[in-house]
């Protein structure tokens, strides 16, 4: 590989119908969905696919169906993170087998590990893995982030080819930009949704933000406006997702807010049911109307 990784990768939500079944006519239907919206590519079983919450069939089944419908229109990530690393390899495995393109994994969580112990870990991941491998910063969730002299020594492992950095920190960012410039192939793509017109005009190469699930082209304008500098076209998409990001992710006031809306406002917009996986609830009635509401307020969902 030669050019790095860029564009706009939704981490599509999975659909469900309980705690272990999938909603397959779901699936199928926000798959195409995001795919008509220009998405570059699609990411499975990441936080907001609510990936570490499913079980490993259940894992298997997403990949394999969502692989075998988007038939290589374009490229597929799969998350991986788990704190075995024998069901980490074996599902990407599976998602080699199935026909995606690289596997996304967070540091390992639950027992603490160094720096050190991290950049082993993951030299011994890219030796096993089957396919390319993209580091996945999320310090809020796995209680230890990718540091930069990790980043450092990593750049050193053909094998891993990029960075999705969900900190929200940019000044974090900006340093991991200088460290990778030496490896033109590494890619550095944002999570935040709230920080791709930023990330992108100073140099990131891409985003998988969740929002993309619900309004997929007009993250892909944001990302090709920032790519051509158009400053005043960034301003106007930009605006409209933070517009998107206060009005939808604040429903529910709690910390799993943002996932319950996302699901939510999927089911409101036909896309999906809205069953979230333990150990969340989906939304009240009253909590989903007003997510109706804030879809007609922000010009996603029609009267």
């Amino acid at each position: 590989m030669t050019q790095p990784i860029a564009g706009i990768f939704p981490p599509l939500a999975t659909p469900l119908l309980d705690r272990d079944t999938l909603d397959v006519a779901g699936l199928e239907r926000l798959i195409e969905h995001v795919l008509a919206g220009g998405v570059h590519g699609l990411f499975l079983l990441g936080t907001t696919g609510e990936g570490p919450s499913l079980s490993q069939r259940l894992k298997a089944e997403v990949v394999e169906r969502a692989c075998r419908q988007v038939a290589r229109r374009v490229p597929i990530m799969v998350g991986v993170t788990d704190p075995s690393f024998v069901d980490a390899i074996a599902l990407a495995h599976t998602t080699g087998k199935a026909g995606a393109e690289h596997v996304v994994i967070a540091p390992p969580y639950y027992m603490p590990i160094s720096q050190p112990e991290l950049a082993a870990y993951i030299e011994r991941f890219a030796a096993a893995s089957p396919l390319p491998v993209l580091l996945y910063n999320l310090p809020s969730f796995t209680k230890v982030g990718f540091g930069l002299e990790t980043i450092r020594r990593l750049l050193q492992t053909p094998r891993v080819v990029g960075l999705k950095d969900s900190g929200r920190d940019m000044t974090y960012q900006h340093s991991v930009l200088r460290i990778t410039a030496a490896r033109p192939d590494f890619s550095v793509l944002v999570g935040p949704e709230e920080l791709l017109a930023e990330a992108v005009l100073l140099g990131a190469h891409g985003a998988m933000c969740g929002g993309a699930n619900m309004a997929p082209k007009l993250y892909v304008d944001l990302y090709n406006a920032a790519r051509a500098g158009d400053l005043a076209r960034v301003r106007d998409l930009h605006d409209r997702v933070i517009r998107i990001s206060d009005a939808i992710y604040s429903v529910g006031g709690s910390g799993s807010s943002y996932f319950r809306s996302l699901k939510c406002a999927l089911a409101c917009l036909g896309l999906c049911d809205d069953f979230i996986a333990e150990p969340y609830e989906r939304f009240s009635p009253n909590e989903r109307e007003l997510v109706r509401q804030r879809l007609r307020d922000v010009g996603l969902l029609g009267g």
